[in-house]
């Protein structure tokens, strides 16, 4: 083997070297770029839990007051549902996380009501208005719709990639429940639609009690979705607790 066979081994394998070390390198800044994300993302977990509980909390408070007020009325009075500790934002979107983070710089106001549907474990509070803080760490009640409760079509929105993204696997038949200061009323889910933006016939008033929960669609969509997803449900149920004895 003559010299410039050696020499072209030589460096052959210092390339090697060079390619082996630069991967190490690589290794490396990606371990610690997944690391960083992982507790970036736990972080965000824990301040949504915090925030989503301390608006809970802020309604269970408000809730305890009412009921114990003898001013206010007694044939409709909160049922004290203890809520869960922890809700699930394995579906949601890192951006929606971050900006759900990002709302709980201040302090919530107390919610209007909280929305449960357990076929789905979504449990989250309920807030005036559809601004983007609004709906950042809850749902929204949407304006010119009725108040939350009452006895026509309530329109509810939340963000595709946040707390409404389980509305994909929601079924007709399955219970929303919606507790007030007043009380608890219940629906049943009896349509699935999708719709374009500019059908607004959906937040029409209706003669009956009627639930309207809205969202953008598709919902796994890169950028801003075309369409809106519309869960309808009709009222089965108002639970009331005899008030507790003088």
């Amino acid at each position: 083997m003559g010299t410039s066979s050696l020499v072209g081994l030589d460096e052959a394998g210092a390339r090697a070297r060079r390619r082996h070390a630069a991967l190490r390198v690589l290794e490396a800044l990606l371990l610690a770029a997944g690391t960083t994300l992982l507790v970036v993302y736990a972080a965000a977990q824990v301040d949504a839990v915090r925030g989503r509980n301390a608006a809970l909390e802020a309604f269970s408070e408000a809730r305890s007051e009412h009921a114990a007020d003898p001013a206010q009325p007694t044939e409709i009075v909160a049922t004290g549902v203890d809520y869960p500790a922890d809700p699930d934002q394995s579906l949601w979107g890192k951006t929606r996380v971050d900006a759900y983070r990002a709302s709980l710089v201040s302090r919530p106001d107390t919610p209007l009501g909280v929305l449960t549907i357990a076929a789905v474990e979504l449990v989250a509070p309920i807030f005036e208005g559809t601004g983007e803080l609004t709906l950042n760490r809850g749902i929204g009640r949407i304006e010119g719709t009725a108040d939350v409760g009452a006895t026509n079509n309530v329109g509810l929105a939340a963000h595709r990639d946040g707390f409404f993204r389980v509305l994909k696997d929601v079924k007709i038949g399955d219970t929303i429940s919606v507790e007030t200061l007043r009380g608890t009323t219940r629906y049943r889910i009896s349509e699935l639609l999708v719709v374009e933006p500019t059908d607004v016939y959906v937040l029409a008033p209706t003669d009956g009690a009627t639930l309207t929960l809205v969202t953008c669609y598709p919902f796994y969509f890169i950028g801003s979705a075309p369409q809106r997803f519309i869960v309808r449900a009709a009222r089965v149920e108002m639970v009331a607790r005899q008030p507790p004895p003088s």
